[in-house]
C-alpha cells in the first residue's frame, strides 16, 4: 500500500515535516509494510521556504536584516535544488513570529528587512525569485521593502517619510529613479493564498490588520494610508494596485511587487505542488493524509488541503485530513473533495498542552485511521 502524507504545518505548534514524521509513525504501527511518502507542504506562508528547500534538496543562506520594528534579526532565504531559484519567505524578516503579542504594531512595522533579503540574493547573482507572502507583521504596502531597494518616499514638504504603515498617509511623492536596476533583470513569482485587494472592506487593513495588533481606529487609519500609497503608485507607474487581486497580501506587499517588480501572482499551494513534482508522486497512491491547524471557511479558498483534494479528486484517490480544530460541515467537505477529517485533540485541555503534544496525538490519530482502513479492506476482501 502506498500512502502520501502531505500536510501544512499546525502554525505555532508543529511543522509540516514534524507532522509527516508523526503521521508516518502512526501508520507503520498498523501497516509496517506500507510505502509512505512524506511531502511537507505550505501555501506561501510559514514553512514555504523550508519545505521547498527540503523537496528540491536545496540550501539555506543566513542573513542578518532589519526586523519589523527596526531591530536586527537573523533571517534566511533558500536556494532551490536547481541552483538558480531563490525562495524568500517574507515572514523570515518581517513576520509576526518575530514579535511578541505585546510588540505587534502595524502602524510602525516595516518590511525593510524583506528588501534586504532580496538585495543580498541579487548581490549573490540570483535573478529568479519566488516570494512567499504570509505571516507578515506589517501593513506598509511593501514600502519598506521598496526603500531597501532604492525607492524614496516624501511628504508634501519634501521630507523623507518614517517607516511603517501609518506614515504612508503623509505620502505626497515617491521617487523610483534609484530602484535597483537588477530588479528589471530578474523574474518574480509570488506564492500566496490571498486574493484580497489593497484597500476597502476586503483589503489588507480591514481583513488582516487586527491579527497584527490593529484596533478598529487603527484599521481605518491604515486603510486610508494604503489608499494614498496606491494612488501614488498609480501616478508613478500607471498601475492600479488598489483594486488588483492579491495586492492586499501580506499587509499590501502584493501591491509593491505588482507595481514595481512585474510580479506574477500564483497560488502558493499550486506552486508548491509543482515544485515537489506532485503528479509523479500520485501514481500508484492508495491514500493521502493531509492536514492543517484548523479546518474552516478559509480552507476552501486556496489553502494546502484545497490544492491536495483538487488534484487527488481527478485521480480518484481518497483524502483524509488531520487538524487541531474542525469547523467544516459535511457539505463543505464534499465540496472540497475531502473524504474525512479528524481532530488530533483527545479532549478539552489547555492550549499549551495541545501545542506540546501535537506530534504524539497526530501519531495516535493516524494509527486509528489505519485501524479503520485495514479493517475495511479486510472486510472487502
Amino acid at each position: 500500500m502506498k500512502i502520501i502524507i502531505a500536510p501544512d504545518s499546525f502554525k505555532g505548534s508543529v511543522s509540516a515535516r514534524e507532522l509527516c514524521a508523526a503521521v508516518k509513525k502512526g501508520i507503520l504501527r498498523i501497516l509496517p509494510d506500507a510505502r509512505v511518502v512524506e511531502l511537507p507542504l505550505a501555501d506561501g506562508g510559514e514553512g514555504t521556504m523550508e519545505n521547498l528547500i527540503y523537496a528540491t534538496q536545496g540550501k539555506k543562506v543566513a542573513v542578518q536584516v532589519t526586523g519589523p520594528l527596526g531591530k536586527p534579526v537573523n533571517a534566511a532565504y533558500g536556494i532551490l535544488g536547481d541552483g538558480k531559484t531563490v525562495i524568500i519567505e517574507m515572514a523570515q524578516a518581517s513576520g509576526l513570529p518575530l514579535l511578541s503579542p505585546e510588540e505587534r504594531n502595524p502602524l510602525i512595522a516595516t518590511s525593510y528587512g524583506t528588501g534586504e533579503l532580496i538585495a543580498h540574493a541579487l548581490d549573490a547573482g540570483y535573478r529568479r525569485f519566488i516570494i512567499g507572502l504570509g505571516g507578515s507583521a506589517t501593513n506598509d504596502g511593501g514600502a519598506g521593502m521598496l526603500e531597501a531597494l532604492g525607492i524614496r518616499f516624501y511628504d508634501k514638504n519634501g521630507r523623507p517619510l518614517e517607516r511603517g504603515g501609518a506614515a504612508l498617509k503623509q505620502l505626497h511623492r515617491l521617487d523610483a529613479a534609484n530602484l535597483d536596476p537588477r530588479i528589471a533583470e530578474a523574474s518574480f513569482e509570488v506564492a500566496s493564498d490571498v486574493s484580497n485587494p489593497l484597500c476597502g472592506p476586503q483589503g489588507a487593513s480591514y481583513v488582516f490588520g487586527p491579527q497584527k495588533g490593529a484596533t478598529p481606529e487603527m484599521v481605518a487609519e491604515l486603510d486610508a494610508a494604503l489608499y494614498r500609497y496606491g494612488e501614488c503608485i498609480r501616478q508613478e507607474r500607471g498601475i492600479d494596485v488598489i483594486h488588483a487581486p492579491g495586492a492586499g497580501a501580506a499587509g499590501g506587499m502584493g501591491a509593491a511587487l505588482l507595481g514595481f517588480f512585474n510580479a506574477r501572482m500564483r497560488s502558493g499551494i499550486d506552486m508548491m505542488l509543482e515544485a515537489v513534482d506532485w503528479p509523479r508522486h500520485l501514481a500508484g497512491t492508495d491514500l493521502i493524509i493531509t492536514g492543517e491547524g484548523k479546518l474552516d471557511g478559509q480552507t476552501l479558498s486556496g489553502k494546502v488541503i484545497a490544492g491536495v483534494c483538487r488534484s487527488a479528486r481527478g485521480q480518484g484517490i481518497p483524502v483524509i485530513a488531520l487538524c487541531g480544530g474542525m469547523a467544516l460541515s459535511g457539505e463543505e467537505m464534499d465540496r472540497l473533495g475531502l473524504n474525512a477529517a479528524f481532530s488530533i485533540v483527545k479532549g478539552p485541555c489547555p492550549l499549551e498542552e495541545a501545542v506540546k503534544r501535537a506530534s504524539d496525538w497526530a501519531a495516535d490519530q493516524a494509527e486509528q485511521i489505519m485501524r479503520i482502513w485495514k479493517s475495511a479492506n479486510q472486510s472487502a476482501n
